[in-house]
């Protein structure tokens, strides 16, 4: 490999919002493999998810990058010069090309939800992510993956209605957590998002009630009721948002961090009950 090409490999990589991609891929195959899906279906599943997660995030690099420029976010790799816009935009369509057929893979159905997430992720780069309702596309992305999982085992059997609130509200946690730090920089670019309207205090505040509220979707809502390991997460997330909603005058990320912690117990309860997600 030449080093310009080199450099661009790594700016798609860091273009790609790669943390979230990677969890999320991770998540929702480990999901599939739990509900029952075999090794084969498993692949199509990271592959579909993977595609669909590249797409957005490079898609909302490629929509940002004129507003990152003008912020100064050296922290984004087409604003600092390691890849080129162009690059990022014709990368964002190739992976949702991509993601098309990986999804329908999984079936017409399970496919058709995979898709309206990706959707979402894209109506939010290309506009809503400004607007009061800035939270709807996370949270319709975020329930369609276990809606995916669900109708691509075999009968197409439907989602559980528990899985599919929790992983909204997961996705609203997500996506309060990832406007929380630019709040400010959102504001002065003109951005007013749903969490850039109630300001960062009370977004810092509101953070960890999404994910409280999938935490005891999760643990009550499987069938056969909540084990020794259900119960204790319930006090364990409570105790977490109080350690963190205490410490936030002399910590702020204090909040954000304690609602990290309740979104890593939502995620482990979401895997523990992933063989009872359908219907």
């Amino acid at each position: 490999m030449t080093t310009i090409a080199v450099r661009r490999v790594t700016g798609l990589a860091g273009a790609c919002h790669p943390g979230p991609t990677v969890v999320v891929t991770g998540l929702v195959t480990a999901l599939a493999a739990i509900a029952g899906r075999d090794p084969a279906g498993c692949v199509l599943v990271g592959a579909a998810v993977l595609t669909g997660q590249l797409s957005i995030g490079w898609g909302n690099d490629a929509v940002d990058a004129g507003r990152d420029a003008a912020a100064g976010r050296t922290d984004k790799p087409a604003v600092r010069g390691a890849v080129d816009g162009r690059v990022v935009r014709a990368a964002a369509v190739a992976a949702l090309a991509c993601c098309v057929p990986l999804s329908l893979a999984a079936g017409p159905a399970a496919g058709a939800a995979h898709l309206l997430g990706v959707g979402a992720g894209w109506a939010y780069n290309l506009g809503l992510k400004a607007t009061a309702l800035s939270f709807l596309p996370y949270a319709a992305g975020f329930a369609a993956l276990p809606v995916f999982v669900a109708l691509g085992l075999p009968g197409a059997p439907g989602p559980a209605w528990w899985a599919v609130l929790a992983a909204a509200l997961l996705g609203v946690g997500a996506h309060l957590a990832n406007v929380l730090p630019d709040i400010d920089d959102d504001l002065a670019a003109g951005v007013r998002g749903g969490p850039q309207r109630l300001g960062r205090a009370r977004t810092r505040a509101l953070l960890p009630v999404p994910l409280l509220a999938a935490t005891a979707l999760l643990v009550l809502g499987p069938p056969g009721g909540p084990g020794p390991a259900g119960w204790a997460s319930l006090p364990i997330a409570v105790a977490a948002t109080a350690t963190g909603l205490t410490a936030a005058r002399r910590h702020p990320r204090a909040p954000f961090w304690a609602a990290v912690a309740v979104a890593a117990v939502d995620v482990a309860l979401l895997l523990a009950a992933g063989g009872d997600i359908t219907v």
